[in-house]
């Protein structure tokens, strides 16, 4: 029993350490396709996520940092013209972060250039489907 249980540890070590390191490679694809565009890894990843209208607390969820390090990054963002804020249709206190025709084609850009050489390219779109559920079910709990 305790054998087992060391190499299931041993599985759970090799397989957190594969996901860890596929997370970094993303990051740094992600990172260097910012950079080509002149934008911070930061304000890639809030172009990515910018998948439609959303308010800073849902873009801080997607980004997975706090609220105030979104709007650091939305600040920027709006001041190069890339987004706009609008009020919330349904929460008069709240704005949603829009992206502005430059900011979609940017965003456009970025996808694009993401989209090049991945660190998921090697995987056929299958295996990325299974992978994706394989992680989604992995996160839930």
């Amino acid at each position: 029993m305790g054998n087992e249980r060391e190499t299931r540890s041993e599985a759970d070590r090799a397989l957190c350490g594969l996901v860890k390191g596929l997370a970094n490679q993303i990051d740094v694809h992600l990172r260097v396709r910012a950079a080509a565009l002149g934008l911070t890894a930061s304000q890639g990843t809030a172009l990515c996520e910018l998948t439609g209208p959303m308010t800073l607390r849902e873009l801080a969820e997607r980004m997975n940092c706090e609220p105030s390090n979104a709007t650091f990054v939305a600040d920027r963002l709006e001041a190069q013209g890339y987004l706009e804020r609008h009020p919330h249709p349904d929460d008069r206190r709240a704005k949603q972060l829009v992206l502005t025709p430059k900011g979609t084609e940017l965003r456009e850009r970025l996808l694009e250039l993401v989209l090049q050489d991945s660190p998921l390219a090697p995987l056929a779109p299958e295996e990325q489907d299974v992978l994706h559920r394989l992680l989604t079910r992995a996160l839930i709990r």
